[in-house]
């Protein structure tokens, strides 16, 4: 199941990521929320983040 968070609007995200390649080469996990469960779901916050909100309500990833 993926990790879900109600923000102080009440509307609820769920949290996933995609690995990328940038144009140097190297590989970057991206970590984003959507409304809908799609491919890249995660179950959990990933070790050494923590949810926070931006002014308008969207959740964001931030390192501890």
């Amino acid at each position: 199941m993926a990790y879900a968070h109600t923000n102080s609007k009440g509307n609820t995200y769920y949290l996933h990521s995609k690995e990328t390649t940038l144009r140097n080469g190297r590989n970057q996990t991206l970590y984003f929320f959507a409304k809908e469960v799609k491919d890249g779901s995660l179950d959990n916050v990933p070790e050494g983040y923590e949810v926070a909100e931006s002014k308008n309500g969207l959740p964001v990833l931030k390192r501890k």
